[in-house]
């Protein structure tokens, strides 16, 4: 029970990205440009990369975290407590009436109920900040994908997120075509923001989002 009580936000940090992404619409498309005579010039890019790649997603996200630290140690507090007394019940049990023992157990049976609560409140709202969060660049990152494809004269620009659950899935592509890091570094530019300090090693990173949520 400890364990879990006490990973459940730092886990959370880590997937909370994904797990927001899975309620949100998929991008809208900007209307087609009329196709260049000639070849179709196709590009790839990991969208959820590629946002939570930006400058300043990675502000926000740290800035999370920090937000969420306080909540993380009364987890951790919590869970102590819960083990301590779990330790000393197993260790006084043989001592203890049965009534004792019952009153005893079932304190720390609500407990538990109360951290399990609380874990739950608080991955909740981590995920409602994560998906605010994460909407707030990924719209401004389509903005940029739509414009540069239009500069570079791209006819079609491919989602290969990996894991998606919808399609198009791309199977093979070659890197000479991916323009992730293209778009990210266009739009730290265009947004000013500087890279943030490196996080401590034990600070979870953000994982890329299962399908690509955009309202455009």
């Amino acid at each position: 029970m400890k364990r879990s009580i006490v990973l459940v936000l730092t886990l959370a940090l880590g997937i909370a990205l994904s797990a927001a992404a899975q309620t949100l619409p998929a991008p809208t498309a900007a209307p087609a440009a009329p196709a260049p005579a000639g070849p179709a010039k196709v590009a790839v890019i990991a969208f959820q990369g590629a946002v939570s790649q930006t400058n300043e997603f990675q502000r926000d996200f740290a800035d999370l975290q920090k937000k969420f630290e306080p909540k993380r140690n009364q987890l951790k507090t919590m869970a102590d407590e819960i083990d301590g007394m779990e330790k000393q019940l197993q260790a006084q049990g043989a001592t203890l009436s049965d009534a004792d023992r019952a009153t005893r157990a079932k304190t720390v049976d609500e407990k538990k109920k109360q951290a399990q609560r609380f874990a739950e409140d608080a991955q909740n709202d981590l995920t409602q900040e994560m998906n605010e969060d994460y909407n707030k660049v990924a719209s401004k990152v389509f903005d940029v994908l739509s414009a540069y494809a239009q500069q570079q004269g791209y006819t079609l620009v491919v989602d290969g997120t990996g894991n998606q659950q919808q399609a198009p899935v791309v199977l093979y592509a070659s890197p000479g075509i991916d323009i992730s890091k293209a778009i990210v570094d266009a739009y730290n530019l265009k947004s000013g923001v500087p890279a943030p300090p490196p996080q401590p090693p034990s600070a979870p990173s953000p994982k890329p989002a299962a399908k690509p949520p955009v309202t455009h």
